[in-house]
């Protein structure tokens, strides 16, 4: 079962979730800082980041588990307010440059290739206090941050994610605000944030593709979260309809406007426009994209980047009473399978990656694929040996290798999330998705192993699975 020669074998971590040092420095509170530092339980035990793995004092600790694994690839974020404590190249702090400087530089010696993403949640405070992510004004400060980092790292660095996960965040923040800012808006700005997030992508792109391109040589995408959907009932028309308006807003929400013309899936727009007018609104609570917009959209990514944990069922549930809300808008119901395995939010099914990815084939014209995050939480955070999730994972990798060979999908990166246990945002530390083990009760946060690092880093050494398929 040998992979593709060349195939890159990674793991993936995000800044805020892994390094600590909050306001070390030089640098300034990110959203996250301040929304864990406000208490209330909007994360498990009141839980922060301020040291989490420590990683930016203890980088020289991950180093040795990326080499230990036998990584090709590792995918990090940059801390945005580590960077531009305010936001902007009004002041840049140059300690936080030394420290990603070192990252990209060390693992470029060791023959790892750096995936670098330039959002992972983790907006700057002052940038916040402006209006943040449903302000015009963030596309503009991030196509400047976003230059500032190409001209900086893009010497070496060649493969950039420009915003991790913006059909999640901008649920979890916007629609029910357990994510900083942490005032729900139903139904209404978690549109208006994605609009914003998409418009932000493709001008840094473009920025990249007019002002670095030529000389760096590298790719620009994003990254993008998907589930599986099947239907709840395989022979109902109607449940076949919802599993299509499911995809529609989750994923293609985001990659259609980006990858194909430019805007919305029109189930989308008449989804929402349709619900808009029975709710008495006088257009539509999805914004639209000028002609001009659409132009400047099309067409901004260099790869697909996608991120896979899971599979639902979905059920068609019409919205008789015009309610408000995203889920409404969709008029589905979404759900787990009860004879599938459940980790925490994460039911186990290895075949939905595979479908997933030939559904991107298909739809988006046989793109180069990266998977950026794919992972298991932990059952026992006691034992290092997670011969079950080990399986998970086992399983996971022969559906992409039946992807690659019979499905012929252009497959060439794959990132476990994560390397290290971290905080899990509103789960704090209480979701183990590492694949080494961190004792956070330990000031010096030991790294160990679990058996699945064991077993990914057999895998990186064979470019495959031992045995068929």
């Amino acid at each position: 079962m040998a992979f593709p020669a060349g195939f890159g074998w990674g793991a993936a971590t995000s800044a805020y979730q892994v390094e600590g040092g909050w306001d070390a420095d030089g640098k300034g509170p990110c959203v996250w800082d301040t929304f864990t530092h406000q208490g209330g339980e909007r994360v498990f035990k009141n839980q922060t980041g301020d040291v989490a793995c420590g990683s930016y004092t203890l980088w020289e600790e991950d180093l040795k588990c990326i080499k230990q694994l036998g990584l090709t690839h590792y995918r990090f974020s940059l801390s945005w307010s580590r960077l531009l404590p305010d936001g902007t190249t009004g002041f840049i702090n140059q300690k936080g440059i030394s420290y990603y400087n070192k990252i990209i530089d060390d693992l470029l010696a060791n023959g790892v290739t750096p995936i670098v993403t330039l959002y992972h949640f983790d907006l700057p405070q002052a940038l916040e206090d402006q209006g943040g992510w449903l302000s015009e004004a963030i596309i503009e400060s991030f196509d400047k941050y976003a230059r500032f980092c190409f001209s900086t790292f893009g010497d070496r660095v060649k493969q950039w994610i420009t915003i991790n996960e913006p059909n999640i965040f901008a649920v979890m923040a916007y629609e029910f605000g357990v994510f900083p800012p942490g005032v729900p808006h139903v139904g209404t700005k978690a549109y208006q944030a994605a609009h914003n997030l998409i418009k932000a992508h493709a001008r840094s792109w473009h920025s990249y593709d007019s002002l670095f391109r030529k000389e760096q040589k590298g790719m620009v995408s994003l990254s993008i979260f998907a589930g599986w959907a099947e239907p709840a009932e395989p022979c109902s028309v109607s449940d076949q309809e919802a599993v299509k308006r499911a995809m529609a807003f989750q994923l293609d929400f985001f990659a259609k406007p980006i990858f194909i013309d430019g805007d919305y899936p029109e189930v989308v727009k008449s989804q929402v426009a349709l619900m808009s007018k029975k709710q008495g609104y006088s257009s539509s609570r999805l914004p639209e994209f000028t002609e001009e917009e659409k132009r400047m959209i099309k067409g901004t990514a260099d790869f697909f980047a996608v991120q896979y944990y899971t599979t639902r069922l979905v059920k068609n549930q019409e919205n008789r009473k015009g309610e408000l809300g995203l889920l409404q808008d969709v008029e589905v119901e979404v759900f787990p399978d009860p004879s599938w395995i459940s980790l925490n939010w994460v039911c186990v099914v290895p075949w939905g990656i595979r479908k997933l990815l030939k559904y991107i084939k298909d739809t988006y014209n046989n793109p180069v694929i990266y998977i950026t995050e794919n992972g298991f939480p932990q059952g026992d955070p006691t034992s290092f040996d997670d011969t079950q999730r080990w399986e998970y994972f086992r399983q996971t990798v022969q559906e992409l290798f039946k992807a690659i060979q019979l499905d012929k999908v252009n497959l060439q990166v794959y990132c476990a999330w994560s390397l290290l246990d971290n905080f899990e945002w509103n789960q704090g530390y209480n979701s183990r998705f590492g694949l080494f083990h961190v004792d956070f009760e330990d000031p010096a946060r030991p790294r160990v192993p679990y058996t699945s690092a064991k077993e990914y880093a057999k895998i990186i050494r064979n470019n495959g699975l031992e045995g068929p398929p």
